[in-house]
């Protein structure tokens, strides 16, 4: 485990692989931390430089006041990945990570050479939305959106089974100032002008039963990018990596290989 200070906050990051493997960085969704990936890095190509980090106010990172700016979530990996000497590599960003992942495109092509979009969109919601949320956990913390939440997140047969529990301890342990911060963050956040002057090799990928970015949401997002590719994965809802990752693993791979990444 690894911390560094960005100067506005102390991002808990790990990186996975040899120092000279082709950097892929993962961003994790709002109320995750870079656990999220644990499922599929065993079935990823060998020889990848794999980096994750928790961003401002989830996981081991520290959560300053909320709330939140898109921009200074930007920020912080823009900056980590600086100070790691990372150039052209492939950001996979599922939900709010896949807004970041856009900015972070938008902002510094020359970090991202290719983008993997996951259960994500250019705009999620609307502010009213969120501020009602925002409100709700500042009142009764995240513990009282929770089973709404796991609702959105998996399937239904995922939710029958023992494991769900760990994914609402990851989600109700974390900290609610981070969690509205970056509720916060959403809400101000409309990429559809950005995203649609990206030009570089992208792919969408979406869960059948997503509840929080259905999968007409995402593919409205990866057609604003001429030749991206989309996937849509059954029986799975707003973590499909959790849920199916042995083939989110191969779509994945098989990106990687196909960009010329392994």
């Amino acid at each position: 485990m690894k911390i560094f200070d960005t100067g506005d906050v102390r991002l808990h990051y790990r990186v996975d692989g040899p120092e000279d493997g082709a950097p892929v960085v993962f961003a994790n969704s709002l109320g995750t931390d870079m656990r999220l990936w644990d499922p599929i890095l065993p079935m990823l190509p060998e020889g990848l430089r794999i980096i994750r980090y928790d961003k401002r106010g989830h996981g081991l990172s520290s959560c300053p006041p909320a709330p939140y700016s898109m921009g200074a979530l930007i920020t912080d990996v823009e900056r980590l990945l600086d100070f790691l000497g990372v150039r052209q590599c492939v950001f996979v960003g599922l939900s709010i990570g896949g807004m970041i992942g856009q900015g972070l495109a938008t902002k510094r092509l020359d970090l991202v050479r290719a983008m993997v979009l996951s259960n994500t969109a250019a705009k999620i919601g609307n502010p009213d939305m969120w501020a009602e949320r925002i409100a709700t956990v500042e009142k009764d913390g995240i513990e009282s959106l929770a089973d709404a939440v796991m609702e959105r997140w998996f399937a239904a047969d995922f939710r029958a089974r023992p494991e769900l529990e760990l994914w609402r301890n990851m989600l109700v342990r974390g900290e609610d100032a981070g969690y509205a911060g970056c509720c916060a963050a959403i809400s101000g956040t409309d990429f559809y002008t950005p995203t649609a002057s990206l030009r570089l090799p992208l792919l969408g990928i979406a869960g059948s039963e997503d509840g929080s970015t259905p999968p007409d949401l995402v593919r409205e997002a990866i057609d604003l990018v001429p030749g991206s590719k989309f996937h849509l994965i059954r029986k799975a809802g707003h973590l499909p990596c959790v849920e199916q990752p042995r083939e989110y693993a191969c779509v994945l791979s098989d990106f990687l290989k196909g960009v010329g990444h392994v």
